[in-house]
């Protein structure tokens, strides 16, 4: 009787721990801002947001330079206005000053709006990849391995290069 009772604990004891062999997950990690930093899409994508910054930056520039210009001009010949002309002058320059920091503001709102609008399809189209290559090669886990992603451990298998060989580059 105390054989048969050995023999149950054994045997619980064997499917318990095969069941927590077969209960462990596949881990992978990848650098996902490494992977999209060299996609061809992101790159182009960073090109064409340069060119709208240096559009913005000549506009606000040209802007300013017109701002200083005239407020130049009306301290030059503040001495031969009026006090009222000269209030009104300083009225005029307050309100292109707002003007540009207006147009500042909705510059960089059209910049993040621009940004958004070019990498989420680039953001999706990598992490459909790395889901495709990860459940090709079993992994039930792929952690982020981008610096402040949280990785404390990386010794798991790095997919960046597969995830690469999927999208073609």
């Amino acid at each position: 009787m105390k054989n048969v009772k050995k023999i149950v604990v054994v045997m619980l004891l064997f499917i318990a721990a095969t069941g927590f062999v077969n209960a462990q997950s596949k881990v992978a990690h990848i650098d996902v801002n490494q992977l999209l930093q060299q996609m061809p899409e992101m790159i182009a994508a960073q090109a064409e947001l340069k060119k709208l910054q240096e559009t913005y930056r000549a506009d606000l520039q040209g802007s300013m330079t017109e701002f200083q210009n005239k407020a130049t001009l009306y301290r030059n010949e503040s001495t031969a206005k009026t006090q009222e002309e000269n209030e009104k002058r300083a009225i005029e320059l307050q309100e292109i000053e707002r003007n540009i920091q207006g147009a500042e503001q909705a510059a960089m709102q059209e910049m993040q709006k621009k940004q958004q609008e070019l990498f989420a399809p680039i953001s999706d189209k990598a992490k459909a990849a790395i889901e495709k290559v990860a459940a090709a090669q079993g992994f039930d886990y792929v952690i982020d391995a981008s610096q402040g992603g949280g990785l404390i451990v990386a010794k798991g298998k790095d997919l960046l290069p597969e995830v690469k060989q999927e999208l073609g580059f």
